[in-house]
């Protein structure tokens, strides 16, 4: 990501701070320092005012990192890094300070508010982070769309290495490996390979469970490529598939076609979940969806927004949301569809290029 684009990033939040009337945010959640500053380390607080350079505070083991990674001002602490902050701000005579109150724990609380001077206040800033971080840049897209694709090509490898005496446990294991193998950092998230009954269970964590013949399996799986994740999901049949699982694909299948069907720029996220279930409600399904429709995803694989029932907020072009509808039958199994996509003004821009045909091992 080019420096430039975090300068625009932090001027963007700054400039925000008149509705707040902050003179100052500390930022002290990694992902946030990271999207503002390019800092990738653990351990790092920053500090931003309106027309000053931003000031990065971390620790000595992050020193030569920080040096590479970010144009900030670094601040290299011995100890913890709250007093530094705080004191930094006293000095600066800075009296109404944001900070971001659902990612900072007590502890790191107090530590700020005891060097603050006498009338300086903490004021809660909610997520004025995230809600910039909804919509991507077209260089964050682009990211996205790299990681998907070194997703996408370690499922279909890893489902042609299926043999018999296979286990859940080690599919997810090979997954994981070939992600790596092809560019990832790490997964995005648990992977999770789930077969037969247990693909009833949305997420099922992979277990010692012999893949089976005349069976459903579900894959979900994602990877996080230069700090930006992906996530699609896949369901398989292990054998020749029975009428029932194809009518019960063909149904999430329609719903998730449906759903992408309602995406575009001004829709609200609610608006693209009840598309889902109307669809699955003609099938006598739509009880059998017991989760959201999708997320965001980003520098997370958990972002805002979040597309289930009752949500309001607006889609807008830019924004990288999943679409995942899934039925889940107690003693049968489970079926999702998942794809990544880019909400455009027209509608959406699919990112995961894997076939969506009920395919059969």
């Amino acid at each position: 990501m080019l420096e430039t684009e975090y300068t625009l990033r932090r001027r963007a939040i700054c400039a925000g701070f008149r509705d707040h009337k902050f003179d100052a945010l500390i930022v002290s959640a990694p992902v946030n320092v990271r999207y503002l500053a390019g800092f990738t380390g653990s351990h790092a607080a920053l500090v931003l005012e309106p027309d000053r350079e931003a000031v990065l505070f971390t620790d000595p083991r992050y020193q030569i990192q920080a040096s590479q990674e970010t144009a900030c001002r670094v601040r290299v602490v011995r100890g913890p890094l709250m007093p530094a902050v705080s004191r930094h701000l006293a000095r600066r005579r800075l009296l109404h300070i944001g900070f971001e109150n659902h990612r900072i724990s007590l502890e790191e609380h107090q530590l700020l508010e005891k060097d603050l001077p006498l009338g300086a206040s903490l004021e809660a800033a909610g997520s004025l982070i995230e809600q910039r971080r909804m919509i991507k840049s077209p260089a964050e897209i682009e990211l996205i769309r790299r990681s998907m694709l070194t997703a996408s090509r370690a499922f279909q490898a890893a489902i042609r290495r299926i043999r018999p005496g296979t286990t859940e446990a080690g599919l997810a294991a090979e997954i994981d490996h070939l992600m790596r193998r092809y560019g990832a950092e790490k997964p995005a998230f648990e992977t999770i390979v789930a077969s037969g009954p247990r693909s009833a269970l949305p997420h099922a964590s992979p277990g010692p469970v012999a893949l089976g013949l005349n069976q459903l399996l579900l894959i979900d799986m994602g990877a996080c490529q230069e700090g930006y994740a992906s996530d699609m999901t896949r369901t398989l049949f292990l054998g020749r598939p029975t009428p029932r699982a194809k009518r019960m694909y063909h149904a999430v299948l329609e719903a998730q076609l449906a759903a992408i069907a309602a995406v575009r720029d001004g829709v609200a996220t609610g608006e693209v979940d009840r598309a889902a279930r109307r669809r699955l409600r003609a099938d006598g399904l739509d009880q059998a969806f017991v989760h959201s429709t999708g997320h965001g995803l980003g520098l997370e694989i958990h972002e805002a927004p979040r597309l289930g029932r009752r949500e309001k907020t607006l889609l807008r072009a830019g924004m990288v949301v999943t679409i995942e509808p899934g039925v889940y039958l107690e003693g049968f199994g489970g079926i999702r569809i998942e794809d990544t996509v880019a909400v455009t003004a027209a509608g959406c821009e699919i990112l995961t290029p894997v076939s969506k045909e009920f395919t059969a091992l």
